[in-house]
């Protein structure tokens, strides 16, 4: 995106200070939604041909990115999907198109469960899906005092570059803005804080009824060489939400927006033409 035409601020929304990313222009108006441990840095690349279509919203989620890394808010899809809607109401939007990469999408598919009326369409990347609640003995456990350190040296145990690594298919995308970018939230005290929080009160996946009554319009996308949220997640949920459609892509990982910003767009369009 031409940074001369996003304005970037903090806006308070949920008692929590939220970086946002947008482009108001009158058209019709497209939420985008990082997933874990991300930023709207994850859309950079898919930006500049959005917004010649779309009016944008980007938001980095509580405990992510440029936004509060509270210790008062708690860190559930519930509340995240109230922070969406919220969102839609700050920026007074009707019928909004929600993009979600990952857990993104999971939030996007609790926020078109709460508000279906407010949600137009929703295009889900690599979404996080039939995830189970932490288990009972690392809920308890994260109120350790000393359980952020844990979470700080099981994370440092890998280099950015190897986690990134993980996400694409093609390793020469990589390049050292990308690694800069996404090692800018380890150098935050308080980001640990927030995986804390996430894994204490995250709950799990929508399960396959509640999938079912959701009724919002709905395109997924996928890298086949997924190795975080395998392409078989995809075929489940095209499966149990009655108005899906899947696409694929060979030789595409999970940060399927870097690898492949073209197709992504194009089928974007295409979906919500």
């Amino acid at each position: 995106m031409d940074r001369n035409q996003i304005k970037s601020e903090f806006i308070t929304i949920s008692n929590v200070k939220i970086f946002c990313e947008h482009v108001i222009n009158g058209k019709p108006p497209m939420l985008f939604i990082h997933g874990f441990a991300s930023s709207t840095y994850t859309f950079n690349r898919l930006f500049p041909l959005i917004e010649k279509h779309f009016s944008i919203i980007a938001i980095d989620l509580p405990g992510f990115g440029r936004s509060e890394k509270s210790t008062t808010f708690v860190y559930s899809f519930k509340n995240y999907a109230e922070l969406i809607e919220q969102c839609i109401d700050y920026f007074k939007l009707t019928n909004v198109t929600i993009v979600g990469h990952s857990m993104g999408g999971q939030i996007a598919l609790y926020t078109a469960k709460a508000v279906p009326e407010k949600i137009n369409k929703l295009i889900l990347l690599g979404c996080s899906g039939y995830l189970k609640r932490a288990k009972k003995f690392l809920i308890y456990a994260s109120y350790l005092p000393f359980f952020n350190y844990i979470i700080y040296f099981y994370i440092h145990k890998k280099e950015v570059k190897d986690y990134l690594k993980n996400v694409f298919y093609n390793h020469s995308l990589i390049n050292d803005e990308m690694i800069s970018e996404f090692r800018k939230p380890l150098l935050e005290k308080k980001f640990y804080q927030s995986l804390t929080r996430l894994l204490r009160y995250r709950e799990g996946d929508l399960l396959s009824h509640q999938l079912k009554a959701i009724y919002t319009p709905t395109l997924l996308i996928w890298g086949e060489e997924d190795n975080v949220v395998s392409v078989n997640i995809g075929k489940r949920l095209v499966y149990d939400l009655p108005n899906a459609k899947l696409i694929t892509y060979k030789e595409t990982g999970h940060l399927i927006t870097e690898e492949r910003p073209v197709e992504v767009f194009e089928d974007i369009l295409s979906y919500t033409s």
